[in-house]
């Protein structure tokens, strides 16, 4: 196994299936569908508990997904400290402030590139509260579920970053 968790790069559809069946596991044990977009509301409903107290319940959003430190909120550390061990694992951990795509399009600037990425993440936030989920809530949880608005908004994730691809790279629409 640890062959396989080596390799820089895994089967795409081996890891569909394992992401299926954790969408599954998901569904029987929570009747919750995986989404991170969630999580991140949680923390915001954490920390307006501690500045704010009981008032936080009374929110018909937090009625409705009580700020808790449950499964939701701690799949976001469990995506970061799982990319960090499947680079360090294949040997591909790579730290960089300016990555060298970036620098080849943009310049060095430190300063700009985590502007952009400061207010790339949080226009992704923004659009995915909008949304009503983010893109593992939408295009794998929904989309499984065979949601037309999910399958619409997965659709829309694609044609949307493709185009800001090709605009921020400079590739011809």
């Amino acid at each position: 196994m640890n062959g396989f968790l080596a390799l820089p790069l895994w089967s795409p559809y081996l890891v569909g299936v394992c992401i299926g069946l954790l969408v599954c596991l998901a569904l029987v044990l929570s009747d919750r569908p995986i989404g991170c977009s969630t999580g991140f509301v949680k923390i915001r409903g954490l920390a307006e508990q501690i500045c704010c107290g009981k008032q936080v319940q009374e929110k018909e959003y937090y009625q409705k997904f009580p700020p808790a430190v449950d499964w939701q909120l701690m799949i976001l550390p469990g995506i970061i400290i799982g990319a960090f061990l499947s680079s360090f694992i294949s040997g591909t951990f790579g730290l960089f402030i300016v990555p060298p795509l970036w620098a080849d399009q943009f310049g060095s600037s430190a300063a700009l590139r985590i502007l952009a990425a400061v207010a790339g993440g949080i226009l992704l936030g923004v659009g995915a509260r909008w949304a009503g989920g983010c893109t593992s809530g939408h295009g794998i949880s929904g989309s499984l579920q065979l949601s037309v608005g999910s399958i619409l908004s997965a659709a829309c994730f694609f044609v949307g970053g493709i185009a800001m691809a090709m605009i921020l790279f400079g590739v011809p629409l």
